[in-house]
């Protein structure tokens, strides 16, 4: 007696990927009994930086300066200038903002005054911009130094001169440049193109990035589960098979803060004339309601959760990995990899599902966003951009410059593991407002270097957005796909949401397929 073939007997063979050891250019972010410790001073962090950066920037300055009239030499430290003499100096760059949280000030505070709200911007027409080294702190001034894209942290070359009043006016800013890059393994990069589906082959490895998923809050439930159900095979390709998807990366802010609220809460806060039903899309239990979607996905494809700002994680960084204990029945599968934040990742091709095709290994560094957000309020924008600040951290050669200035990390002795001593193949960043994606390209600088190419990819948040990336391993190509959720009569977001509990699963959704920005200026 023959039976009907099942549903999984009838989906294509999915594509893998496998992780390779990471090398000691992209270290491990966990922290381990060593090195937990709170007895350090932060200035070690600013010391390693600068002893490690020093070099490169130097070597970059002396590049792009050394054939200008003038014959400018550099001055070993920043204090040692001479005034009228053309030279460049090298240190870490520190703003002056009077805006900016200051902890000396919090501890002075009245206590029973309750504090002022946090400010969305820290710049303002009073900041200064100092230059330091281990002699000291010289302040630099002109319009290359307004026009420049500059936060605490960043280690910088600048040419220029010293005033009468003691000033640095400069003329030029030199950074490291990208760090260096270990080739592919694979030629044709050439072909690196955004949302062109001609340049990606039918049996490309992709993976999922999302970031934002918020369970526990009302917009979470729906969109969540079609996420399950496209990347399981059972609600369309929207462009790439679920089958091509070998992995699914997750950025950040698993959970909501409003999963804290209790039904007594929501009662009383909530408008006479809603009905109780409202109730229903509070998720009174959201890291069951977690477990349970990310279990749907960890039985068919490997999982890496990533901590985030609003998870139940440590507040500073690196974030350490999420006990596996609280994901329940999703953390029995050994594909489900709890990750540190920020991460670095080294995927590649298995040879096995696909002997004929070039083996390729990628490099990716992945964050929750907190460097991003915290470095945005420096500048004003616009005309800043995120993304155009994400694309400075590969020049600066560092993922958090304003760590621990503004953002708080672990006090290391020996040690900056933000520092980007290789640059990766894609870097992923999560949490921000909407998306947005570039190849970042340097050129060689002699015959004997290859270009340095890295994707830079944006995560908006999921629950807000309905948005997700796929990223192309093999060509680096990026797609933003969306989950739109209509109702019957087309109503508003908390109608959708509250049809959507009391409904059947014949209610209509629909997956579409979202442009990606013109330019970076849009974002």
């Amino acid at each position: 007696m023959s039976g009907e073939p099942s549903t999984s007997s009838l989906l294509p063979p999915r594509s893998s990927t496998t992780i390779y050891p990471l090398s000691k250019a992209t270290p491990s972010f966990v922290i381990d009994q060593h090195k937990k410790t709170y007895k350090y001073q932060y200035s070690n962090i600013y010391f390693i930086r600068l002893k490690h950066l020093r070099e490169p920037v130097e070597d970059n300055a002396f590049l792009k300066w050394k054939g200008i009239s003038g014959n400018p030499v550099l001055v070993p430290r920043v204090l040692d200038v001479e005034k009228g003499r053309l030279c460049y100096i090298i240190g870490t760059v520190y703003m002056d903002m009077p805006l900016k949280p200051n902890v000396l000030i919090d501890i002075a505070r009245d206590q029973s005054i309750p504090p002022p709200p946090p400010l969305a911007k820290f710049c303002s027409d009073e900041d200064q911009t100092m230059l330091e080294d281990e002699s000291g702190r010289i302040r630099l001034v002109g319009p290359t130094i307004d026009a420049a894209k500059l936060v605490t942290g960043v280690i910088i070359g600048a040419l220029g001169m010293e005033t009468p009043n003691g000033d640095f006016e400069v003329v030029d800013i030199c950074y490291a440049g990208m760090a260096p890059q270990i080739p592919p393994d694979e030629a044709g990069e050439e072909t690196m193109n955004i949302d062109d589906t001609k340049t990606s082959g039918a049996e490309d490895e992709w993976i999922a990035a999302i970031s934002g998923l918020d369970v526990g809050s009302p917009a979470a439930g729906a969109q969540i589960q079609m996420l399950a159900e496209y990347l399981s095979g059972e609600g369309g390709d929207m462009g790439v098979p679920a089958a091509q998807i070998s992995r699914l990366i997750i950025a950040g802010n698993s959970l909501t803060a409003a999963a804290s609220l209790t039904i007594d809460s929501v009662q009383d806060e909530a408008p006479k004339d809603r009905q109780f039903t409202d109730i229903g899309n509070i998720s009174l239990h959201p890291i069951h309601t977690l477990s349970s979607a990310l279990e749907d996905v960890a039985s068919i494809m490997p999982i890496h959760v990533l901590p985030g700002e609003l998870d139940p994680s440590g507040t500073i960084l690196p974030q350490q990995p999420f006990p596996r204990a609280m994901f329940g029945d999703a953390a029995k599968y050994p594909t489900f990899i709890c990750e540190t934040n920020p991460t670095y990742l080294i995927l590649g091709t298995n040879p096995e599902s696909q002997p004929a095709r070039p083996r390729i290994r990628r490099t990716l560094l992945i964050n929750s966003g907190q460097p991003l957000n915290d470095m945005f309020k420096y500048l004003k924008s616009p005309p800043n951009t995120r993304l155009s600040v994400l694309e400075s951290t590969l020049r600066w050669r560092h993922m958090a410059p304003t760590a621990p200035d503004t953002l708080w990390c672990h006090p290391y002795l020996s040690e900056d593991p933000f520092i980007i001593n290789e640059t990766p193949h894609i870097y992923i960043v999560g949490d921000q407002k909407k998306f947005a994606t570039k190849l970042v390209v340097q050129n060689p600088q002699s015959r004997n270097e290859h270009a340095v190419k890295c994707r830079i990819v944006a995560l908006p948040v999921f629950s807000k957005t309905g948005e997700f990336a796929l990223i192309n391993l093999r060509t680096l190509e990026v797609k933003c796909q969306k989950f739109t959720v209509f109702n019957l009569s087309g109503a508003q977001e908390d109608t959708v949401m509250q049809v959507e509990q009391e409904l059947p699963s014949t209610m209509p959704l629909q997956m579409t397929q979202d442009s990606l920005p013109e330019s970076s200026m849009e974002y």
